[in-house]
């Protein structure tokens, strides 16, 4: 049975499971994360190529983009990744919780055109809290927001955009996170074609 004083629980988690990105970054699972910024579907890539089940991306039903699979070999596995179009904000946001819920995947990632309000923010929570009781994996939730995003009640929230390079590279913020300072690093592809973290300038 799940501890409901335990999903009650709004304070930051520090022994429960955590994600690990590139450089040794770590991330709680089991929690919503934000990423916004030019860049922020790469990040989102690199959260889910760290994970190992599958993966649900939630694109708004007027979007004409599509993932390129071609192009997500470098960063995750492309048949890991079940694509879902939802209608407004709030169906996104349902759908989102619904499938952290459900225990049967590792990451949901959905792109939304607004910021969501707290109260959806603390039902994504305890939605990714009961999924962390029925699966394999604890999953793991990213918003993709607009602009430099903002939504409130997130575990952290990152902001990533590219830079003028030779090769792939991005700044990447930690503008915000419970159990964190704000830092900054240049994530870049080295020739091998691992992905590399520098400390960088502070976040503007």
């Amino acid at each position: 049975m799940v501890n409901q004083a335990h999903l009650l629980d709004r304070r930051p988690h520090r022994d429960g499971p955590e994600l690990t990105l590139a450089g040794g970054l770590r991330v709680a699972r089991a929690r919503v994360h934000e990423i916004c910024g030019a860049a922020r579907w790469v990040f989102a890539l690199e959260w889910a190529g760290r994970t190992s089940g599958p993966v649900m991306w939630i694109k708004p039903a007027w979007s004409t983009e599509t993932l390129f699979a071609p192009g997500l070999g470098p960063w995750c596995d492309p048949t890991r990744i079940l694509t879902v179009k939802a209608g407004q904000t709030r169906d996104i946001l349902w759908a989102m919780e619904e499938a952290l819920d459900s225990g049967a995947v590792s990451a949901v990632i959905s792109e939304v055109s607004e910021i969501p309000e707290l109260t959806p923010i603390r039902r994504l929570h305890l939605a990714a809290e009961r999924g962390a009781q029925k699966g394999a994996e604890a999953p793991i939730g990213i918003l993709l927001t607009p602009e430099r995003g903002g939504a409130p009640g997130v575990e952290t929230r990152w902001m990533v955009t590219p830079l003028p390079s030779g090769h792939p590279a991005w700044r990447l913020d930690r503008v915000r996170a419970r159990m964190a300072a704000p830092a900054s690093w240049t994530m870049a592809r080295d020739h091998s074609g691992a992905l590399t973290l520098t400390p960088a300038a502070g976040p503007d």
